[in-house]
């Protein structure tokens, strides 16, 4: 799993996730997701200069769901394991995420694989969602969740030309599991994906609407 995990970050940022290492500096997610992802949210909105705090919310939603998406698509597919993320933390002052240590479950022995990669990065949507002290449509947070991983899986696609077949069909059929189903459809080979709902960021002072935005022309 450490190996696989080291591999996969050097496709990109939103790709790693640390294993190991001192423990100093990070704190098991569960505490981010009770305090609303305040710290997050906050400096999100500050960044894109908006007063609408749903807006940062949103916007940093949609980054986390990138990072967890993104090193599981890619540990799966390239290596055959499904990560553990029961354990996750993340670090104090950013977005940056850590396991312990190393755990997973070889994707051949489970019974549903996509449903225990389903599982694993919902798992912590859910939970930060339920935390949640700004109010936010769920449909828009499941479309984050759903844009987070055909936008990973277009990285992934990117650095990795082989996987078009493989990929294509492991986010079909993530698209069409629980809270996923009916957020947007994957609209062409290269993975493009038009969403049903909007992120929020045209509402910042300098945004526009996004590329898969149900609202983009």
């Amino acid at each position: 799993m450490a190996e696989a995990l080291d591999d996969v970050a050097a496709i990109g940022g939103f790709f790693a996730l640390r294993v190991g290492g001192d423990d100093e500096g990070w704190c098991p997610v569960d505490h981010f997701y009770s305090h609303g992802f305040a710290d997050l949210s906050t400096a999100v909105a500050a960044r894109y200069r908006t007063t609408e705090l749903r807006v940062g919310v949103s916007i940093a939603h949609l980054g986390y769901a990138a990072r967890l998406w993104s090193p599981v698509l890619a540990c799966v597919l390239l290596h055959g394991i499904v990560p553990d993320l029961r354990a996750l933390q993340r670090a104090d002052d950013s977005s940056e995420l850590r396991l312990p240590e190393p755990a997973g479950w070889y994707a051949d022995s489970l019974s549903d694989r996509t449903g225990s990669l389903y599982a694993e990065v919902m798992r912590h949507l859910d939970g930060l969602r339920a935390g949640l002290h700004v109010k936010v449509a769920p449909r828009l947070l499941y479309g984050n969740a759903a844009s987070a991983l055909a936008g990973s899986g277009g990285v992934l696609l990117s650095a990795h030309p082989h996987l078009r077949a493989p990929l294509g069909e492991l986010l079909t059929d993530l698209l069409g599991r629980g809270q996923l189903a009916g957020t947007g459809q994957l609209t062409g080979p290269d993975l493009a994906f038009r969403r049903r709902s909007c992120c929020l960021y045209y509402r910042t002072p300098s945004g526009t609407t996004c590329g898969d935005c149900c609202f983009a022309g």
